[in-house]
């Protein structure tokens, strides 16, 4: 069906609402890996597309969901700007209602903020099939609960994203990439160092002995940056390159937890504080975020890492694997879980959006 209006994903959800019929919120697919197993009759986003507005001068665009992230992507670069938070696009297949869904962001979110930080305002079509506004297009716009934000990163369980208002922000003027010789223990104590001086150190990416700075800002402080901290200059034709395959995790980490996965063993995504030491376990570790997010490859049992990463303050995800039956994510304590339970009751009370997507009883 081409060219949907709100009022047909209204009609829609109502219907489904009525039959009890369980809805499975989706453009692409590009994430369908991501949590549990998607369940329900597919509802696409991908005939409601388009910018809905665009005001460079304000830093604020509005997307409908469809929209591919690659066109919105296009669209600000023709006026020197982007979304900081380097969302990855996956294959290309990538779309806004499913960046916002995912809540995943790339190389520069230590630096720049969340997709969740730049989340504005957006439409949502609840359980009953009513659309809901929540938010703007400013930032100092919230009064009272801030529903749009929690949108992001729920994977749809809670309503079906159907328009967003982002915040992006101009290109940075000059950038530069430096390699360095570094394990990871090593490379971790010199980005806690570099963490605490007033350097434009915008991302950051350390594996298989190599710590990888990309510097971001004006020219000036990026030239005095890269005097004083040394390394090895990357030329851009090679660091953008590089910077683009871990952003859109198709990189040869990536790659080869890819083929790892499909011999047994898991990809975990942990998030821990950016202080805690080198985590022992076995398999393959890709650190990032200056050291607050890592990728672990690895046949370790899901209880073993989980309890390894708790130990130091942080949470696992299992982020791809064939056999999530454990969970995806890290189980809730009793008060948080019914705080869920209860958010799900109140949006979707039919249970029909993506019925165990973040959780099982959810």
């Amino acid at each position: 069906m081409a060219g949907l209006t709100i009022a047909d994903l209204q009609a829609r959800v109502r219907q489904a609402a009525e039959s009890g019929q369980a809805l499975c919120l989706r453009g692409h697919g590009s994430k369908d890996f991501y949590g549990q197993h998607p369940r329900g009759e597919p509802l696409s986003s991908l005939d409601f597309a388009g910018i809905s507005a665009y005001e460079p001068s304000e830093l604020v665009v509005t997307a409908k969901a469809g929209t591919p992230i690659a066109e919105l992507e296009a669209l600000l670069a023709s006026q020197g700007q982007h979304l900081p938070f380097e969302p990855p696009r996956l294959g290309g297949r990538g779309t806004v209602g499913g960046m916002v869904a995912a809540g995943l962001s790339g190389p520069a979110r230590a630096s720049a903020g969340s997709v969740r930080d730049h989340v504005l305002g957006l439409t949502l079509i609840n359980g009953r099939g009513e659309a809901m506004n929540f938010g703007g297009t400013v930032m100092k716009n919230v009064a009272g609960y801030d529903v749009s934000r929690l949108m992001t990163g729920a994977l749809g369980v809670l309503g079906l994203i159907a328009e967003v208002s982002i915040k992006v922000l101009p290109l940075p003027v000059a950038s530069a990439t430096l390699r360095f010789e570094m394990e990871a223990a090593e490379a971790l104590q010199a980005l806690n160092r570099w963490g605490g001086k007033p350097l434009p150190l915008q991302a950051s990416a350390c594996w298989d002995g190599a710590l990888i700075l990309r510097l971001a800002g004006a020219e000036a402080a990026v030239a005095a940056a890269q005097r004083g901290l040394g390394g090895e200059l990357i030329p851009q034709d090679l660091a953008l390159p590089f910077w683009t395959g871990l952003r859109d995790q198709s990189d040869e980490f990536f790659l080869g937890a890819e083929r790892a996965v499909q011999g047994g063993a898991r990809l975990w995504r942990l998030s821990v504080p950016q202080t805690a030491p080198v985590l022992n376990q076995p398999g393959e570790q890709l650190i990032e975020w200056g050291g607050a997010q890592r990728w672990l490859t690895t046949p370790a049992a899901d209880t073993q890492v989980r309890e390894a990463v708790a130990a130091v303050g942080g949470h696992a995800t299992l982020y791809r694997a064939a056999d999530k039956a454990a969970g995806a994510f890290a189980p809730l304590s009793a008060p948080l879980m019914r705080i869920h339970r209860e958010l799900k009751k109140a949006f979707d009370p039919q249970g029909i959006f993506n019925p165990g997507r973040l959780y099982g009883d959810l």
